[in-house]
């Protein structure tokens, strides 16, 4: 089948591979120059377990193209699907104004039916403005043409997006037309071979599903940073406690890890945005406000812990930071923790030595060149000269160091630890203070 991808992003770009590696004749089409040229000289923009190798393999086999043409891309697939970005605006809404974009030139363009295919991940009603889009430039134009337009949001993990994609729990399809349930079942067949994951709902309830599901799981993983700063408070262990309620299936285990917050490109912005939605219908959500104020809060803790220990005194400190993209497996650093962290740590006068696998050049990007922060080739690198040790990412090289040459390396052996990756009695055994979350700190 013949597929267009607006959009060469995250989601775009593991969407369209994925759709060429099962064999269908696949056409990105983005409005950025440099990144065309890049991808179509096989550089992946962005980190993500296997899609580089899977991209530069679809696009040598002629199946993966990359195009700056949008009437190419309106012309070639039967299939349009919208995967652009909606950064949040100001007061927290998305910004549909790229999928709106794209829905105008396919309007502008199309000449046979199309079946449009909103994958970007949109407010509830963003399905009727893009039919009413194209409905508008069809009508400036003269020669209606045919096309439905249809909701499949994303459910990709960063991290895991590939692996999300070739094997997904469920393929949400949100239309009210027979014809398009039977044409995306087809383009899906080759993901849906196991057992029957297709969902086909009205395009409403799809589009609120997306929201609903990164609302939820937001909610597990603000839920249980409360919990851990109530059991520290209390002379709990929020680890004992996490196994003791994640034993009922009722629960289960996932999301419901303590840490120093929430972040990446999904989870701060859909639970605003779905905030938001409520609002503008009469309906002020609660719950929704308290996860995301939470999540804000649970943030700064990494800063307040630091400043505690030391008594305000943070000027002229250097502190090593491992991990600096928001989750592991991504170099994307988007409402990432470290941000905070590192920020507030800057504001103090402190100095930052980092150290990511995969989040250097984007911490650069964002960042530029500064005296207070040196981006270190591994992490013990980053250790050197360094006060204390900050674990912000649960990358998986940081779970088991080797804490003799950790203790022996830093100005005094310290350790503030977000996730929660090692045992309190290990380290207070090896001298250290160490400092978690939704635990008692140990050591001096």
């Amino acid at each position: 089948m013949k597929v267009t991808i607006y959009g060469s992003g995250y989601v775009g770009l593991v969407t369209g591979t994925c759709l060429a590696q099962v064999g269908n004749d696949v056409l990105c089409v983005d409005i950025d120059p440099d990144k065309v040229d890049r991808l179509n000289s096989g550089e992946c923009p962005i980190y993500e377990p296997g899609l580089e190798e899977m991209m530069r393999s679809n696009h040598a086999a002629g199946r993966l193209r990359f195009s700056l043409d949008a009437a190419e891309g309106v012309a070639h697939g039967l299939f349009q699907f919208i995967a652009v970005g909606t950064p949040p605006d100001e007061d927290g809404s998305a910004d549909l104004q790229h999928v709106l974009a794209v829905a105008r030139t396919i309007g502008e363009h199309i000449s046979n039916y199309r079946v449009v295919v909103n994958k970007s991940t949109v407010p509830v009603g963003t399905a009727d403005r893009v039919e009413a889009a194209i409905r508008a430039v069809q009508e400036e134009r003269g020669s209606p043409k045919e096309y439905d337009v249809v909701s499949n949001p994303e459910f990709l993990k960063e991290g895991a997006a590939v692996e999300d994609f070739m094997r997904p729990d469920r393929i949400i399809i949100g239309t009210d037309n027979p014809r398009t349930t039977e044409l995306l079942r087809a383009l899906y067949a080759p993901f849906n071979r196991n057992h029957d994951r297709l969902l086909v709902m009205d395009v409403r309830s799809a589009e609120l599903t997306k929201y609903a599901a990164n609302a939820m799981l937001a909610t597990k993983i603000s839920f249980m940073n409360e919990l851990s700063n109530i059991a520290e408070r209390l002379g709990a262990d929020i680890e004992k406690v996490r196994v003791g309620i994640g034993s009922d299936p009722r629960i289960g285990y996932q999301f419901i890890y303590p840490g120093c917050g929430y972040g990446g490109s999904c989870f701060p912005k859909d639970v605003r945005a779905l905030e938001h939605t409520a609002i503008q219908n009469g309906y002020h959500p609660e719950l929704l406000h308290a996860v995301e104020a939470v999540n804000f809060r649970q943030k700064e803790l990494l800063f307040h812990k630091i400043s505690a220990h030391y008594g305000l005194e943070l000027a002229g400190k250097t502190f090593a930071l491992w991990g600096l993209s928001f989750k592991p497996n991504t170099d994307d650093m988007r409402d990432a923790s470290s941000r905070t962290l590192m920020e507030a740590l800057w504001k103090a006068g402190a100095k930052i030595r980092a150290f990511d696998p995969e989040a250097r050049a984007e911490t650069r990007r964002i960042y530029g060149e500064r005296p207070d922060l040196l981006l270190c080739d591994s992490e013990q690198d980053a250790l050197e000269g360094a006060d204390a040790l900050v674990v912000v990412t649960e990358w998986n090289q940081f779970r088991s160091p080797d804490f003799t040459h950790i203790r022996d390396t830093l100005n005094e052996p310290v350790i503030f630890d977000g996730r929660n990756l090692y045992n309190p009695d290990d380290l207070a055994r090896l001298g250290f203070t160490y400092h978690s979350i939704g635990r008692a700190p140990t050591g001096r």
